[in-house]
């Protein structure tokens, strides 16, 4: 850890560092386990040029889905966005899984979905992955879905050349359908926003607790598409969920359709291998 950033963390944590260990997972920032004089153990992540306004947008959300009661998230202890950039959380050091677990989480996302935001949307932007995700406030899901989630990803995958003309077609068709494809109305949730298995945590007692989110209000079944795209989360989750929640109509026809906007981050992320998931998501609609 170099000096500047140990000076910053001693001075907002109020106490000397006596210790780091480098921790891995991460494909943006770095992480480490620091060690205070007070004998507390705390998680740091830092970047050395960070997007502009990354942490406090993360540490905002996590307050965010903390201000709720649902369901655990760690609790923000420091950030800063100027050199040294770093955010400063609990560190949660994770025991086996207790044999509620999963019915835990299910009825845990339910209870996150049942607290309502403002609008679809948020009154700030934020990051999924490094990449900007858009959140201007609009009054209806299926505008919101499109204008600050679909078409962006989808015209920065287009000017990257990872999508052709014919993708960029059927993605045009999809925005006029989409009124009729995104089911019932439903009040805005608080979301995660980017629930696949990674950002699926086991706390100190084997419980359920969310990070890395990257939060908005929309509709909720874009959590769950989510949890469902890459695997790693039990069916009696599910379950548990629409027992506490239940879901609207025709919401397993929906599933892929709030997929397209995971899939599109990865291919903005990750490059074109993810382009045929997106062109087999879309074709259950256009």
């Amino acid at each position: 850890m170099n000096r500047d950033l140990r000076d910053v963390l001693e001075r907002t944590l109020g106490h000397e560092v006596t210790g780091t260990t480098r921790l891995g997972g991460g494909s943006i920032n770095d992480a480490a386990e620091v060690s205070l004089s007070d004998g507390t153990r705390v998680f740091v992540k830092t970047h050395p040029a960070p997007p502009k306004g990354m942490f406090e947008a993360e540490a905002r959300g996590l307050r965010w889905l903390q201000a709720t009661g649902a369901i655990r998230v760690p609790e923000v202890l420091a950030v800063s966005d100027e050199k040294p950039a770093f955010l400063a959380l609990e560190l949660l050091s994770p025991a086996r899984r207790r044999a509620s677990f999963d019915e835990e989480l299910g009825r845990s996302l339910a209870a996150l979905h049942g607290f309502r935001a403002r609008s679809f949307g948020l009154d700030y932007d934020n990051y999924i992955g490094r990449l900007v995700q858009f959140n201007t406030p609009a009054d209806d899901w299926s505008t919101f879905y499109w204008t600050s989630r679909l078409e962006p990803q989808v015209r920065l995958a287009v000017d990257r050349g990872l999508l052709g003309s014919r993708a960029r077609s059927k993605f045009d068709a999809l925005r006029n359908a989409l009124p009729d494809l995104v089911g019932s109305p439903e009040p805005p949730s608080r979301l995660h926003g980017d629930l696949w298995a990674g950002n699926l945590h086991v706390d100190e007692r084997g419980g359920p607790c969310l990070i890395d989110p990257a939060v908005y209000g929309g509709h909720r079944e874009m959590d769950l598409a989510m949890m469902r795209l890459f695997g790693g989360f039990g069916e009696r989750v599910f379950a548990a969920y629409e027992e506490a929640m239940p879901l609207s109509e025709n919401a397993d026809h929906r599933v892929s359709l709030y997929q397209l906007y995971p899939l599109l981050v990865h291919v903005n992320l990750f490059g074109g291998s993810y382009v045929g998931s997106v062109e087999r998501a879309l074709s259950s609609y256009v």
